[in-house]
């Protein structure tokens, strides 16, 4: 046998070797380093301490993962508990009926000297912000989508897919700085009266608000908050449709828009749905950008005298931001308690159905990037 130096070391490996039947073993000497050796011969002397720290770190990171499952749960349960008062006084009534004046025979909605409550405006309000939001931001962030994903050059696509996302990282309090600077004036002296005299007939809009402010300016600043989540997710799902499909359909002689609306739009619609339904969840839990332009009316104009998109109005989240500091008494903090559990559950309910929508259409399906 050679000489081996001193600062190296011979340790045998098994390896496989051709033979007549299954594969054969033999034994080969290896050269190692000193130095390496010692290492290796350490490593696997601490083997058992290792053992124990991966068992440790497995425990720390399951800890962690339940720990989510954990705030959820205390946030709900906290809810639950400041908002028994509210739920044992009025019950369910309380998100659907309102209490009348013996005088004027008008319905009270929210009176908190006297004790009356009800989330009915602020039902009302949420849902149609957050339905004009839609309206607006959906078939912009679709289009943002196809286009970028289908039509864009590949030198811009990166530039404009960027400036799209960078809406969603805006603090909301910036977005309502700019609407009440910005967008109510052009409102207030441009849109609203063009919209007053052209579709006042329609009793929509027969309410020429001379502040700006309303359901159509919340519904406005929402659609673009919202417009970078649609965009987005509609990219990636857009992304997931194999491009076979897109070659098929061109192959049989399809211009490209009938390649877009057939084989991306058509196998990718359950995943925009899901997307649109998770823009509505971040629509329907805004509070401070609607807090500014909404007009924080807690009456309810848009049922009582006319369904004017131009009344001021209150939502859910803006009512909790504006009162939740002056609540005077325990019935008032546990009705504003009460909107909070509803809108809550409502926001957990949205996003988890957009989830599993837009899973359903992506899950195992590789991103095609033309």
């Amino acid at each position: 046998m050679p000489d081996i130096p001193a600062s190296q070391s011979t340790t045998e490996h098994e390896v496989p070797t051709a033979g007549a039947g299954d594969a054969q073993m033999q034994a080969v000497p290896v050269e190692v380093p000193v130095a390496e050796a010692s290492a290796i011969r350490r490593f696997l002397l601490s083997r058992g301490n290792s053992a124990i720290a991966d068992r440790g770190f497995h425990w720390l990171m399951v800890l962690c993962a339940l720990s989510i499952f954990g705030i959820v749960i205390l946030i709900a349960y906290e809810l639950v508990q400041r908002s028994q008062l509210a739920w044992a006084k009025f019950g369910l009534g309380f998100f659907f009926s309102a209490f009348t004046d013996p005088d004027t025979h008008q319905p009270i909605y929210w009176d908190p000297v006297n004790g009356h409550f009800s989330a009915l405006p602020f039902l009302y309000g949420t849902v149609l912000s957050s339905f004009l939001a839609l309206l607006f931001a959906v078939p912009l962030a679709i289009g943002t989508a196809v286009f970028l994903t289908e039509m864009c050059p590949q030198r811009l696509r990166g530039p404009l897919a960027f400036l799209t996302e960078l809406l969603a990282a805006i603090p909301s309090v910036i977005y309502g700085l700019w609407a009440v600077f910005v967008l109510v004036p052009i409102l207030r002296e441009h849109v609203n009266p063009f919209l007053v005299k052209s579709l006042g007939w329609t009793t929509l809009f027969n309410d020429d608000n001379p502040t700006g402010l309303g359901y159509m300016s919340a519904g406005v600043i929402l659609a673009v908050m919202i417009l970078p989540i649609i965009s987005s997710l509609t990219r990636e799902v857009m992304s997931a449709v194999p491009g076979s499909q897109r070659e098929a359909v061109l192959a049989l002689g399809a211009t490209r828009w009938e390649m877009i609306r057939i084989a991306v739009l058509r196998n990718a619609r359950i995943g925009i749905v899901g997307a649109v339904i998770l823009g509505l969840g971040r629509a329907l839990g805004e509070t401070m950008a609607v807090t500014m332009v909404i007009g924080n009316s807690t009456d309810l104009p848009g049922l009582l005298k006319n369904h004017s998109l131009l009344a001021n109005g209150s939502s859910m989240a803006s009512v909790i931001a504006n009162q939740f500091s002056e609540a005077s008494d325990d019935l008032h903090l546990s009705a504003l308690m009460e909107i909070g559990l509803a809108l809550f559950i409502v926001t957990i309910i949205v996003n988890a159905l957009a989830r599993l929508l837009v899973w359903m259409v992506t899950r195992g399906a590789p991103a095609q990037r033309n």
